[in-house]
C-alpha cells in the first residue's frame, strides 16, 4: 500500500483531500490525516468566536468519511523527513509515509517582543480564540481591550468586539499611518471612519516594545489594558521552520511548480507553509490544495501530472460587524453591505463544500 499522510486539517489540506476523493483514490493507497482536532475549523471566522458572536459549532466542519482515509488526532512532535515518519504525542508508533502533504498553517509572529507570547491573547487557533473569548466576554463593563495590529485580523477582531460589547473601551494599535496597509486608500479611509463613528481609538505609528500582565509599552509609554489581543503578523508553524529545506525570507518552504520540495519530491507543501508571491489567505491555501490534489492523484496513478495553472485570486473580504464590510473584489475596492454579504456567501459555500 502507498501511504499518503496529510498533516494539518486546514483549508489547503482539506481541499487537497476532497480533490483526491473526487479523482477516485487508487485501491492501493491509504491516506492518513493528522490534526489536533477531530474537525476542520473555519479560521476566517475565529474573530467572531473571540467576540462571542459565533458559537464553536458554527465554525467546525466534520472531516470526510472514506474507507481509505483514517485520522490521527493529537499534537505533532516531529516531522522526520530522513526516516519518513511523523511522531505524535502519546503515540509510541510513528506514522510512516511515502507521500507527505504539509499544511500546518501559521502561528503568531511576536517579532521578539518580550512578554508578548505570555501576556497577550491570540486568534490563530480555535483553542486560543476560545481563551480570548473568555477574557473578552468575562470583562467587566468599561474594561479596556487593546488589539495590537491593524491588518485584516485586527480590524475584524476589534470591530466585532465593538459590536458585541458596546460597553467596552477598545483600542487598535497600528504600526503605520493608516490601517490595512495592503488595501486600497478608499478602503483604508472607509474603515478608519467606521472606527471613529463607533468610538474605537486608533493609535497610529505604534511600536509595542514590551508586554507584561495588564500593561504594554508603546513607544516608551506604559499603557494599561485589561485584555491585549495580538494580531501583529504571522509566521509558518514552528515545526515547518525547523525542517532542513530551503526557505524564503518569510521562513516558508521553497517549492517547485508542483508544490513539491525540490530535494524531496514526495513532500508537498501548501498554504501558509509554502513560499508564494501572494500573501497568506484561506483562499490561496484552498486553491493550492485543489491543485495539489490533482497533482498527487496523477502521481498515485502513475501518470505524469500536468503543471498547475497560474493562480488568480478573486480578492479579499473583511467584516465590520454583521452588516458592514470592505474588500478588494476582482482588483476593485468595495465597501459597505455588499462585501459583507459576499463574505457570508463564501462562508456558506465553504460549509457546503
Amino acid at each position: 500500500m502507498k501511504k499518503v499522510v496529510l498533516i494539518g486539517g486546514g483549508y489547503g489540506g482539506m481541499n487537497a483531500l476532497h480533490q483526491l476523493i473526487d479523482n477516485e483514490i487508487p485501491q492501493d493507497v491509504q491516506i492518513t490525516v493528522i490534526d489536533r482536532n477531530p474537525y476542520h475549523s473555519l479560521k476566517t471566522e475565529f474573530y467572531a468566536v473571540t467576540a462571542g458572536t459565533k458559537a464553536d459549532k458554527e465554525v467546525r466542519i466534520d472531516f470526510p468519511i472514506h474507507e481509505q482515509i483514517r485520522y490521527e488526532f493529537g499534537e505533532i512532535l516531529e516531522i522526520d523527513t530522513e526516516n519518513e515518519h511523523i511522531r505524535i504525542r502519546d503515540n509510541d508508533v510513528p506514522v510512516e509515509y511515502d507521500y507527505l502533504l504539509i499544511g500546518l498553517g501559521c502561528e503568531d509572529n511576536y517579532h521578539g517582543v518580550q512578554g508578548a507570547m505570555e501576556y497577550t491573547e491570540s486568534v490563530q487557533t480555535i483553542t486560543k480564540a476560545r481563551r480570548a473569548s473568555f477574557k473578552v466576554n468575562n470583562s467587566a463593563a468599561y474594561s479596556q481591550v487593546s488589539v495590537v495590529g491593524a491588518g485584516l485580523s485586527g480590524i475584524e477582531v476589534a470591530s466585532e468586539i465593538r459590536e458585541s460589547r458596546p460597553d467596552l473601551n477598545i483600542r487598535l494599535l497600528d504600526r503605520g499611518a493608516s490601517v490595512l496597509s495592503a488595501f486600497d486608500d478608499k478602503v483604508q479611509s472607509y474603515v478608519e471612519d467606521w472606527f471613529r463613528k463607533n468610538d474605537v481609538e486608533i493609535l497610529h505609528h505604534s511600536n509595542v516594545e514590551l508586554v507584561a500582565e495588564g500593561i504594554f509599552y508603546n513607544n516608551g509609554e506604559g499603557i494599561d489594558s485589561d485584555v491585549i489581543i495580538w494580531t501583529a503578523g504571522v509566521r509558518p508553524n514552528y515545526l515547518v521552520r525547523s525542517l532542513p529545506f530551503e526557505k524564503d525570507r518569510q521562513e516558508k518552504i521553497v517549492v517547485n511548480d508542483f508544490y513539491q520540495v525540490p530535494t524531496h519530491p514526495h513532500v508537498y507543501v501548501v498554504g501558509d507553509c509554502a513560499s508564494s508571491t501572494y500573501s497568506p489567505s484561506a483562499q490561496l491555501a484552498g486553491v493550492q490544495g485543489e491543485q495539489i490534489g490533482d497533482v498527487l492523484a496523477d502521481v498515485l496513478k502513475g501518470k505524469e501530472p500536468s503543471k498547475p495553472k497560474d493562480i488568480k485570486l478573486k480578492g479579499q473580504l473583511g467584516s465590520l460587524g454583521k452588516s458592514d464590510g470592505f474588500g478588494n473584489m476582482y482588483r476593485k475596492p468595495v465597501t459597505g453591505l455588499l462585501p459583507r454579504l459576499a463574505k457570508s456567501g463564501v462562508l456558506w459555500l465553504n460549509k457546503r463544500h
